[in-house]
């Protein structure tokens, strides 16, 4: 059915989004820009850094200054350090997929890099790591999966995406692939968007624990 598996990473392989969300509406606080966790959850999830950014401005009017995105930056990953967790149960799953996978993500190559290691998935790192600075677009459009399934060499109809933001199965479906939505991150509890008939899954799961339980042909034979 299947012949790559494409994850996405922040809120999918590390609980990253709540994180990103709470320290992104605490510093737009200081600048006078109130939003709470349901905005960033319908504008912002999965969407690039600099795409976030130009929606700031053009929807606040706001100037950012110079340094924002430094600090901000610096002041994520120094909270990574003591606060990122891997997704419970994902690490099992991947060990024992069948399947090749690989990972495609709007976080910057850094960031997605030092995030895996944190929480003990370094090893992912490599050849299998497409971030959307690899394409002319990011998510939702379908180019980063493109990339991703061109690169692993499988045809884009024999791929899975499991993603978790609506922008993501946004471009997961423009690239004509399968999507499976995560729900199980911090960041979608009691904040999990109405989707829309272009963002809607072929299957949702809360718990890596369910994947094989889902979908016991994507598992190493015992």
């Amino acid at each position: 059915m299947f012949d790559l598996v494409i994850f996405d990473c922040d809120g999918v392989l590390i609980d990253s989004e709540i994180i990103s969300a709470n320290m992104l509406i605490a510093e737009l606080a200081k600048l006078g820009v109130e939003i709470d966790l349901a905005y960033v959850a319908r504008h912002f999830l999965g969407r690039s850094y600099p795409t976030v950014m130009e929606t700031i401005r053009r929807e606040f009017h706001l100037t950012l200054p110079v340094e924002f995105e430094a600090n901000y930056r610096a002041k994520l990953l120094q909270t990574f350090e003591t606060e990122l967790q891997v997704m419970p149960h994902v690490a099992e799953v991947i060990t024992a997929l069948r399947l090749p996978y690989c990972i495609a993500t709007s976080s910057s190559p850094m960031r997605a890099a030092k995030s895996l290691a944190m929480v003990g998935l370094g090893h992912l790192v490599g050849d299998g790591l497409f971030t959307s600075t690899m394409v002319a677009k990011g998510k939702p459009a379908p180019d980063l999966f493109l990339h991703a399934a061109a690169q692993m060499g499988a045809d884009p109809c024999r791929c899975l995406v499991i993603e978790d933001s609506l922008t993501g199965i946004r471009a997961a479906r423009a690239a004509g692939m399968a999507v499976w939505r995560f729900t199980g991150g911090s960041h979608l509890k009691n904040h999990l968007p109405e989707e829309p008939e272009d963002a809607r899954p072929d299957l949702r799961f809360a718990s890596f624990a369910e994947f094989y339980q889902i979908a016991p042909e994507l598992k190493v034979p015992q």
